[in-house]
C-alpha cells in the first residue's frame, strides 16, 4: 500500500516517527479500525493523544510487534528499520537488556 505520509530517509526526530506511523495506520481503514480496537481509542480521541507519550508508546509497540507490518511502513515512508525502532525504543519503557533499572 503507498502512502501520502513520506517522510526523509534522514529523519530521526522519534515524534516525527510516531506521527508518520500514524498517519499510514489512519490511511489503511482495516489496519486503523484495528489499533484503536486494540488501544481503547476512539477516532475522535486520537487527535488529542498523539501528544500523550503512552499513545505513542502504544502505536509503536503495535506497529513493531508484527515485522510485516513494520516492514512495510519502512517500505512505505522509506525511513530505515534502524529509524522507526530508535523512535519506537524512545516511546519504550526500557527492556530488561536495556541495564535502564
Amino acid at each position: 500500500m503507498q502512502s501520502n505520509f513520506k517522510t526523509s530517509k534522514q529523519q530521526a526526530d522519534p515524534h516525527a516517527t510516531a506521527i508518520a506511523v500514524l498517519g499510514w495506520l489512519a490511511a489503511d481503514p482495516d489496519m486503523f479500525g484495528r489499533f484503536l480496537a486494540l488501544t481503547g481509542v476512539a477516532p475522535e480521541q486520537v487527535r488529542n493523544a498523539v501528544n500523550d507519550p503512552g499513545f505513542l508508546s502504544g502505536m509503536m509497540d503495535f506497529l513493531m510487534n508484527h515485522e510485516p507490518t513494520a516492514m512495510a511502513f519502512c517500505t512505505a515512508s522509506g525511513l530505515s528499520p534502524e529509524t522507526v525502532t530508535a523512535a519506537w525504543r524512545h516511546f519504550s519503557s526500557p527492556g530488561l537488556d536495556s541495564g535502564e533499572y
